[in-house]
């Protein structure tokens, strides 16, 4: 099988938002190669170290919430097809 690691690199980036603390740092308890594949990118420091946990970039802490709402997030009611607004 042919895996998109630009997609898991997306779905990993969205799961350090869910585990975000301290503003800007993650748990880092997911696949190593996906970790340095952001670091590359710019989307997180250095993942390697004693720290249980990852510092976001700027851009990283940004493009992470994007995809957490795009992969994870429910649609508004209003946004439904077929949704009736409450007046």
């Amino acid at each position: 099988m042919d895996i998109d690691t630009d997609k898991i690199d997306e779905a990993v980036l969205a799961l350090l938002y869910l585990t975000l603390h301290d503003g800007v740092r993650a748990w880092k308890g997911l696949d190593w190669d996906a970790m340095d594949r952001l670091h590359r990118k710019g989307l997180i420091y250095d993942p390697v170290g004693k720290a249980k946990s990852v510092v976001l970039t700027d851009e990283g802490l940004a493009e992470s919430e994007r995809l957490f709402k795009k992969l994870f997030a429910k649609p508004a009611a209003s946004a439904q097809p077929g949704a009736r607004s409450r007046r």
